[in-house]
């Protein structure tokens, strides 16, 4: 007999509502959720699939544990313990630092990934620290830490509300959006379009997103930051500047005038290949618009100006008054963020507290660069220890950091490594224990991440669909075990990492004058707190401190637990609304305009001026049923349009010699790999493309279906010497490549 749970999908960023159909013990259908409050029913292919994914027959279900060099199934205790004797023994000898540790993509989609890994790194002390961020968005994190002193301070764009977007890089009819939690981006899209607003996307690729626009704009790869400068140059030059309400809360916009004046359209036309003209009425549309939003992603990321485009991004927004407005971009308020204080000047945002040993690249928000993880490992230098031991939480940097050889190389040297991850692939096989979280249906779901990014304030949570098989252990607990066992509380009672987590939110709470529990007594909230779980007495602690909670009983109607529990769909709270200076903990307690690194960084964007590549360049590309590495196990998620192939222009291939369909070799300074060409004019001339997350199908991985049509890597083109400045974050996009064709008989 079928019964039915509900479930916020947990693939991608859009965080749709799901409605599981459940057959005895398993996920046997999924549609979406019409009475979910958020996403209304939108589905996409990935949430479609999640029974699939769910009961994948290679996903782990016992600890592997490694003995003669060959892993083998092991008890939880045996695990546990393999990690102790592994990992303090590197601790007391050569100090927290020689254990690195990296976090991948999916923890942000787990209620356990977002709760346990700061626990983790704060009882470990370790300054190692590598994530997803820095192949992705760290740019933006910089860009906001400068500008606002918050690293987290993201303002997305009013989708509903606006007259005018500009997407810069971002292509959401694939990705669902990202740093912008939206379910059915594209009928928003459309949305936008049907109530007379206007749509602009500058890509070098006539994306899905592209072919939807009014305007398509297909700029040179890389040249992001450029076009953006000479933007906001005219916007200074036709006296098109309007800070609006803003004006109060900014400083620095007569200094960034002076700086930016010689980025006129002109000068920056021919490294775009964007006509001046073109660039002008950009501007002129965007200051026109009764309200308007500009939104950039990850192709303005990963490039070598990415802190400068995500900044020059929020700088037009505030120049044509459109930051912080309904209808422009605005900052969300989650339900268990903190409750706003009273604003006031903060303490700033600092860059580089520490640095990577054999580069000595600055850290950023707490991170290493993710390019530099290899030789941190296999670099010896008189500064400091390698890194010996290695704790990856669902992350495969061998396919998703620059030259995954060499890194593939670097892990087998580790003298101890664990990986916390529900499948063997092409990291994780290195490991020395490996711990599988179960199945999404056995999980509690909650966005702790994705709400702090959503376009309308609201939140939900799901119990586990199904109860966990047996021999399974809960996400929450392996995650709380690891902390414990590298951290010299092997044995003790789980339970006590959500205890400890419990009392110093609470101690921290009664301290603060401006709290609701402010001189309350922390034991006595403590036993208010309710929940089946250590985990979701964290989540009702959060809801009852945050903006819209109860203060333990200060608001009676506030948010609590049992409040959402009895709202299954979620709650609404409402469209976002304007928040500043509340957002705001730079110095001065204002927008700083032009912060010194920024400015500083300034005359290499002056210089790219000149720089433009004389032969093919590439960009990578997204799949609408991929996400990075891990769904291509998935049949369902795999094939037609989800391929391995290299597209490139039919002018490109007719000079080349290149033929549809056939093998092309691309070379880059990291390496090589062979791809079918797949002629297209979707991109530009001068440009290929290949997407990333592929090249499975090493050996002691086990993911059969996904090695059945492995692809190839590319990131395996990069050296990871390329990286911009100011974040750390890996040059992925517009990087030179030679393209050849493999002669018939040619190996490949």
């Amino acid at each position: 007999m079928s019964r039915t749970a509900l479930r916020v999908c947990p693939l991608c960023e859009a965080t749709c509502g799901l409605t599981l159909t459940i057959e005895g013990t398993r996920v046997t259908g999924a549609r979406g959720d019409a009475e979910d409050v958020f996403s209304k029913g939108f589905i996409c292919p990935k949430g479609a699939a999640l029974g699939a994914l769910d009961a994948d027959p290679d996903r782990l279900r016992t600890p592997l544990l490694r003995e003669n060099g060959r892993l083998r199934e092991a008890s939880w205790e045996e695990a546990f313990d393999a990690i102790a004797a592994g990992l303090r023994p590197v601790v007391e000898r050569y100090g927290p630092d020689a254990v690195g540790v990296v976090l991948g993509n999916p923890n942000a989609h787990t209620m356990a990934g977002a709760l346990y890994p700061p626990l983790l790194l704060g009882a470990l002390r370790t300054r190692s620290l590598f994530t997803a961020s820095t192949v992705d968005q760290m740019p933006k994190h910089v860009a906001s830490g400068l500008l606002y002193g918050d690293a987290h301070a993201i303002a997305v764009p009013d989708l509903d509300r606006t007259d005018h977007l500009l997407l810069i890089g971002a292509n959401p009819l694939e990705s669902n959006g990202s740093l912008c939690t939206a379910p059915d981006f594209p009928g928003r899209l459309k949305a936008l379009r049907a109530r007379g607003g206007r749509l602009t996307v500058v890509d070098p690729r006539r994306t899905r997103t592209a072919r939807l626009a009014d305007r398509h704009v297909a700029i040179r790869p890389g040249a992001d930051a450029l076009l953006l400068a000479a933007m906001a140059r005219t916007l200074f030059a036709e006296d098109l500047v309007d800070l609006g309400a803003l004006a109060p809360h900014v400083e620095g916009v007569a200094e960034l005038r002076v700086a930016l004046a010689d980025f006129t359209p002109e000068s920056v036309a021919p490294a775009c290949d964007v006509e001046a003209d073109v660039i002008r009425a950009l501007a002129r549309e965007l200051a026109a618009a009764p309200t308007a939003a500009v939104y950039a992603r990850i192709g303005s990321c990963t490039v070598p100006h990415g802190t400068l485009a995500s900044w020059l991004v929020d700088v037009l927004n505030i120049l044509t008054g459109n930051l912080d407005r309904p209808g422009g971009a605005l900052f969300p308020l989650a339900a268990t963020a903190r409750a706003p204080r009273p604003a006031g000047p903060g303490h700033g945002f600092q860059l580089g507290r520490w640095h990577s040993r054999v580069r000595r690249l600055p850290e950023a928000k707490g991170e290493l660069p993710l390019a530099a993880l290899a030789e941190e490992i296999d670099t010896a230098t008189e500064e400091g220890e390698p890194i010996r031991a290695l704790i990856v939480v669902a992350a495969n940097p061998v396919l998703s950091a620059p030259d995954g050889d060499r890194l593939d190389k670097a892990l087998g040297s580790l003298d101890f490594m664990v990986s916390v991850d529900p499948y063997l692939n092409e990291t994780s096989r290195h490991a020395r224990v490996v711990l599988p979280p179960p199945p999404p249906s056995q999980s509690p779901h909650h966005d702790f991440v994705f709400n702090a990014f959503a376009v309308r304030n609201q939140v939900r949570y799901n119990r586990p669909a199904l109860p966990l098989e047996p021999g399974r252990m809960a996400e929450s607990e392996i995650l709380a075990r690891l902390t414990l066992a590298a951290t010299g509380g092997h044995g003790a009672d789980p339970g006590a990492v959500d205890a400890l987590a419990v009392e110093q939110t609470l101690a921290k709470a009664v301290r603060d004058p401006d709290s609701a529990v402010h001189g309350r007594d922390p034991g006595e909230l403590a036993a208010r707190l309710t929940g089946e779980s250590g985990p979701e007495r964290r989540l009702d602690l959060m809801l009852r401190l945050g903006p819209y909670g109860d203060g333990f009983g200060a608001r009676p109607d506030g948010l609590t637990l049992a409040a959402l529990l009895a709202h299954p769909h979620g709650i609404d709270l409402g469209p976002l609304r304007p928040r500043l200076p509340g957002p705001l903990k730079t110095r001065s307690g204002k927008v700083e305009l032009l912060p010194a690194p920024l400015a500083a960084d300034l005359p290499r964007l002056r210089a790219a001026r000149d720089e433009r590549p004389a032969g093919l360049v590439l960009v990578g590309r997204r799949h609408l049923r991929s996400n990075n590495s891990w769904m291509h196990n998935v049949p369902a998620l795999t094939g037609g349009s989800n391929r391995c192939t290299l597209h490139l222009h039919p002018e490109d291939a007719d000079r080349l010699g290149v033929l549809d369909g056939a093998e092309v070799r691309v070379k880059g300074a990291g390496g090589e790999v062979v791809a079918p060409a797949e002629v297209t004019d979707a991109v530009r001339p001068g440009v290929v493309s290949l997407p990333h997350g592929w090249g499975h199908g090493r050996p002691g991985t086990r993911l059969g279906h996904a090695a059945t049509t492995p692809g190839v890597n590319v990131n395996q083109l990069l050296d990871g010497s390329l990286l911009d400045p100011l974040s750390g974050n890996a040059v992925l996009n517009g990087i030179p490549v030679e393209l050849t064709a493999v002669l018939p008989g040619e190996s490949s």
